[in-house]
């Protein structure tokens, strides 16, 4: 189902509560959103696909359509499935239709006089949606309790009361409507990836997170502070990405794991203090959330346009890991590694993620709690006593790194090249070995720690699409449909950077073994096929790019497919 209309109408509002009602119910849920890049007015979508096995990406063809402006007819209409009906209040849209597929339904008329105020027309849209497929609405008042929980009881009981008030006309009204829903067992839990993000992090230990708000990556830094309180988290608003970096690094530096998050434009402003993290080796972890640019670009939409800017920001050579999740799951435990390599190698780890990813919601069983580890890097005791050599040589690479304050010795370390101590140098020989320390060093035992992509569909395949990121779930889905007739299978990296070697999985060996290849990427150069062709020597045998700051619809995708496998 699409629900459509002008910001500031409360789309989200709608959306989200019906999510977290079929998702209460026991159904696998997908979300996905489209709006505009302004507060109020545009045109804006809020797209729900629920069914009893789970899905995850959006289709082009709807069942039910709730639309609060005109435009949402005049855009949306042809999407409608055979059974489809469009659900409208003609005092909202201005017009009526007389359609056999159109529900005229009062939602205003029904919120002032049930519920008291014309504000609760969402709220009669929403009951209007449960009466329409035949549910209870007995979780609708859950989660109007659990969001409502701030307001007084007169608020939430005049929302119930507007919320059966359009249950109860859909019912006795919707003649054509033919769903059927029926409540299931096993409710689960609703995650977008940035809140998985976040939730690793917090997981991790994470107890710093600087940032200044940039879309898509804002819903991290906000779901952190939602449980700042409970877990003991400092989240500051910096003035600017520059401060948000630097405040991390000063909070990592003196003894805490620290985070920060951003997008697009915004790390263009932190690659100073990335080349800082690298040179003083001050663990780092840096969340980039991808939109379209150059520059503001489409700040609302989604891209994979940043790959190679992540891998080759900064001043100089140093290591660096880079990380994308492709799902909610990915995202809790990638954090976690994040967090685990960063300190572990005193380097700076990026998660990538991107709009569609930071507002797509999916149903999620449960977090593996059992696959976190949180262990502690820091030195202390007798190895801080004495002389302290923040960048002394080491075999693995890895120098001490005790927590300023805690110990009787010295602290130096400095953005200038340095020596043991962290005094500045300028001599040849010393500058060598520490970049022989900082790179040559760390970067092969790094790479031990890195795993092979995600390997899903028929074995030995003929057929073999690639991908990374925010296109697991698509990929995903024309697997499981393809692969009813073809010989297909799908590679996905989430870890790309040390790009993954063939030790654990020779995914290379299949590669070369398959008819086709194909990378699918939402960026105009295929920048992870570039990457994987430089690393390894592979070239894949066809390409798709998406750039139109849209994610790929299911049926979409296929027709891309079957353009290059007929």
């Amino acid at each position: 189902m699409k629900i459509g209309g002008e910001a500031g109408q409360g789309i989200q509002t709608v959306g989200d509560s019906l999510a977290r009602v079929f998702s209460r119910s026991g159904y696998h849920v997908f979300t996905s959103q489209d709006y505009e890049s302004r507060v109020r007015g545009g045109h804006n979508t809020y797209q729900i696909r629920l069914s009893d096995r789970p899905v995850t990406a959006s289709r082009a063809v709807v069942d039910i359509i709730v639309a609060f402006d005109r435009e949402s007819v005049a855009l949306h209409e042809k999407e409608l499935s055979e059974i489809g009906i469009v659900v409208y209040d003609p005092a909202m849209l201005g017009e009526t239709f007389a359609k056999p597929n159109f529900l005229s339904i009062p939602f205003v008329d029904l919120a002032v006089k049930d519920g008291g105020n014309r504000i609760m027309a969402n709220i009669v849209a929403i009951g209007a949606v449960l009466g329409m497929l035949g549910m209870g609405i007995e979780l609708l008042f859950d989660v109007l309790l659990s969001t409502l929980k701030k307001r007084d009881e007169d608020t939430v009981n005049k929302n119930k009361i507007a919320a059966v008030a359009g249950y109860n006309y859909a019912g006795h009204n919707c003649v054509q409507c033919s769903f059927s829903i029926v409540q299931l067992s096993n409710r689960k839990m609703l995650a977008s990836t940035n809140d998985a993000i976040a939730s690793g992090a917090i997981a991790s230990g994470c107890k710093f997170y600087s940032a200044y708000p940039m879309t898509p990556s804002t819903g991290i830094m906000l779901y952190i502070a939602g449980k700042a309180k409970e877990y003991g988290i400092i989240v500051e608003q910096a003035e600017d990405e520059i401060a948000a970096i630097n405040m991390a690094l000063g909070a990592s530096f003196a003894g805490i794991r620290a985070m920060t998050g951003t997008s697009g434009g915004g790390f263009a402003l932190m690659v100073e203090g990335l080349s800082l993290a690298a040179m003083t080796e001050t663990p780092i972890v840096i969340a980039l959330a991808q939109r379209p640019g150059p520059a503001t670009g489409l700040p609302t939409r989604t891209e994979q346009g940043d790959l190679l800017f992540a891998l080759h920001a900064g001043h100089g050579e140093f290591p660096r890991v880079i990380f994308a999740p492709g799902k909610p799951e990915q995202g809790f435990l990638l954090a976690n590694k994040a967090f685990e390599i960063s300190q572990k190698y005193q380097i700076p780890v990026f998660i990538l993620t991107d709009q569609y990813l930071a507002d797509a919601q999916w149903t999620v069983e449960h977090f593996d709690l059992n696959g976190l580890s949180l262990n502690e890097y820091r030195t202390s005791g007798e190895a801080c006593s004495g002389r302290y050599m923040r960048h002394a040589f080491t075999d693995n690479g890895v120098s001490p790194f005790c927590v300023p304050g805690l110990i009787s010795g010295l602290v130096v370390t400095d953005s200038d090249e340095h020596d043991e101590e962290g005094h500045i140098i300028e001599d040849a020989a010393t500058r060598i070995k520490m970049v022989d320390k900082r790179l040559f060093k760390k970067l092969p035992l790094i790479q031990q720690e890195i795993e092979p992509p995600l390997f899903y569909g028929r074995n030995k395949p003929e057929i073999v699409i690639i991908g990374w990121g925010s296109t697991y779930g698509i990929m995903k889905e024309a697997v499981d449909i393809l692969s009813k007739k073809q010989n297909i299978a799908m590679l996905h990296f989430s870890e790309i950077y040390p790009f993954p070697s063939v030790d654990k999985f020779d995914y290379l060996g299949m590669l070369k073994g398959a008819k086709m290849t194909i990378c699918v990427e939402q960026n105009a150069t295929n920048q992870f096929a570039r990457l994987m062709k430089t690393e390894t020597g592979f070239e894949c045998s066809a390409l798709i790019n998406r750039y139109d700051g849209r994610p790929y619809l299911l049926e979409e995708f296929l027709g891309e497919l079957y353009a290059h496998i007929g």
